[in-house]
């Protein structure tokens, strides 16, 4: 099966696609929830406050240097609730297959997704399937949906930012952007760029204590974006220091190349905490002993002038105003 491709019977919930189902959904994703094939997935009591989330992924191409759109829709929801200071517990799935999508790069996309949600910890519960016609998708798409469960006592949320608090990003800026834009345009730099896509469920858990106030990942507009969205959130400005922004050599020379502004990529990888000013140090030490976090760093403060305002100090000492992407920086990126 798995040098076929994709026809418009395996959509039609006859014998195709109960063999689809069976050989490369439930054997990838095997647990007795999903087993039991029933309508929905009847989950046990949990203990918390429950989160959740939902995502659409759409990236080209279907794999990059670092990752594929399976580890991307897993990595994407997980991340969405790690970030709210729940631990991700459950996944959904939907997947959108265009007729003519060969059955092993499915295949080779759904072993990555089971891989990665066990890395993570969750498990895919339920999910579903539909062909569309040939030229009505790229190839494929994915829906997650994702369940998790903050702790008691935890509440992560921008309106407790106020002026004084730091601003820490837990590593190197846009390496997720460039290496799909390098993907899709053939381009080949001295030193390759892979995609930081990871989950980061665990790497929060490091570092979360009292005292961190609000968490993003800076996906779709980058850094840039998310702390427009936060200050404008919690009625506060913030002045970043480009100094202290941690980015690739390749990804600063590929910006410099194509003409992008490395604070406005994606990162699927990378998370901006918002910190008391007497935890800073704790927290950088913290991140920095994670693998995912060694090139942690604070790169600014919340400030009380310009509520809604971003501002960038340049290396030579200006300040220039940081807005909110206009238009489309690149598209298709997750």
């Amino acid at each position: 099966m798995q040098s076929e491709r994709i026809i418009m019977a395996h959509g039609s919930g006859g014998r195709l696609s109960q063999r689809l189902v069976a050989e490369v959904f439930q054997q990838a994703f095997a647990n007795p929830y999903l087993d039991q094939m029933n309508d929905a997935a009847v989950l046990p009591p949990a203990q918390g406050q429950p989160a959740l989330t939902t995502d659409s992924f759409v990236v080209s191409p279907l794999f990059f240097r670092g990752g594929d759109i399976g580890k991307l829709a897993v990595c994407g929801t997980v991340n969405d609730l790690a970030v709210t200071g729940a631990a991700p517990k459950y996944l959904t799935a939907g997947f959108v297959l265009e007729e003519g999508l060969l059955i092993n790069d499915l295949n080779r996309i759904v072993q990555s997704m089971a891989a990665t949600a066990e890395t993570a910890g969750v498990t895919l519960v339920a999910g579903d399937t539909k062909v569309v016609e040939r030229g009505s998708a790229d190839k494929l798409f994915i829906n997650t949906t994702g369940l998790g469960f903050i702790p008691e006592g935890t509440q992560l949320n921008p309106l407790q930012v106020k002026a004084g608090d730091k601003i820490i990003v837990s590593g190197t800026l846009g390496d997720h952007g460039i290496a799909i834009v390098s993907e899709r345009e053939g381009l080949s730099f001295s030193t390759p760029v892979s995609s930081d896509c990871a989950p980061l469920n665990h790497f929060i858990q490091g570092f979360l204590m009292p005292g961190v106030k609000c968490m993003r990942d800076p996906t779709r507009g980058g850094l840039a974006t998310t702390l427009n969205e936060i200050a404008l959130q919690a009625k506060v400005g913030m002045l970043i220091s480009e100094e202290h922004i941690p980015l690739l050599p390749a990804v600063s020379g590929a910006c410099g190349m194509l003409g992008f502004d490395p604070l406005y990529l994606a990162n699927e990888g990378k998370v901006i905490a918002i910190v008391a000013p007497e935890i800073e140090a704790r927290v950088l030490a913290l991140m920095r002993r994670h693998p995912l976090g060694r090139q942690a760093s604070a790169i600014g403060t919340v400030t009380s002038y310009e509520p809604g305002l971003v501002l960038l100090e340049t290396v030579i000492g200006a300040k220039r105003i940081l807005s909110m992407l206009e238009g489309e920086h690149l598209p298709r990126i997750c």
